[in-house]
């Protein structure tokens, strides 16, 4: 209980030793999750999409994508800083998270569509729409929520790899657990746990807050059920 004491006491203001300010290394932590996901969400979701609605590929994507989730995020990491050099460390994290970011999007991108009732599909055609309404009006609103989950997924995920990825000096909010075991304060450890575990969380609860707004608002359920009534027996 005294180290998780001295661990909050070291983030309102323990001796840093050398490392960034804790609101800067925050901020680089997200700066280096939004760009990763911002750009596994352009590469990822056009061919989830592609496949959710054409039906060819899912084979591949399914092989790919857990094939992708196999590979260890920090060897990735130091694999590519080997080959793009260590002047190139922040090009090589943007790289390693936009890849471990990318199986996640596909997959929430191509199973959204895949998990709608096919007669609602079908009902849109003999309406009359044209493949480009049935995507834009039908599967992408009814698909969003899955989507939403996998970005939700991946944003996690980056989370969690920039915080071992500062093993090299990228920065963020890692850099406090690796500086601290060396010098052995445990508190510095702890407190660059803590903050990573916040971060983690309120972004989670972000973006469960928007994955059910994106639900359409015909499919969301009744905010006041009506509670069955009993049965009553008549004579």
């Amino acid at each position: 209980m005294s180290f998780l004491i001295d661990a909050i006491r070291w983030i309102f203001g323990g001796d840093l030793s050398g490392t960034d300010p804790i609101p800067l290394a925050l901020g680089i932590h997200l700066l280096y999750t939004v760009v990763s996901v911002a750009v596994a969400i352009v590469i990822a979701v056009p061919v989830g999409w592609l496949i959710g609605h054409t039906g060819r590929g899912r084979d591949a994507a399914v092989s790919i994508s857990g094939a992708a989730r196999a590979i260890p995020s920090f060897g990735l990491f130091i694999l590519l800083v080997l080959l793009m050099g260590v002047i190139h460390k922040p090009e090589a994290a943007v790289v390693t998270f936009v890849i471990l970011g990318i199986p996640s999007i596909l997959a929430g991108a191509y199973s959204g569509f895949e998990a709608i009732d096919r007669a609602v599909i079908d009902a849109g055609r003999a309406m009359g729409m044209t493949e480009w309404q049935v995507l834009w009006r039908i599967e992408v609103p009814l698909g969003m929520p899955l989507l939403v989950a996998g970005i939700r997924s991946a944003v996690l995920q980056v989370v969690a790899t920039v915080t071992i990825a500062a093993y090299v000096g990228i920065g963020g909010l890692g850099q406090y657990i690796i500086a601290g075991i060396p010098l052995r304060q445990l508190e510095m450890v702890l407190g660059g746990a803590i903050l990573v575990a916040v971060l983690a969380l309120v972004l989670d609860g972000l973006f469960a807050l928007l994955q059910s707004a994106s639900v359409p608002r015909g499919f969301r359920g009744p905010r006041h059920p009506t509670r069955a009534r009993p049965a009553v027996a008549t004579t």
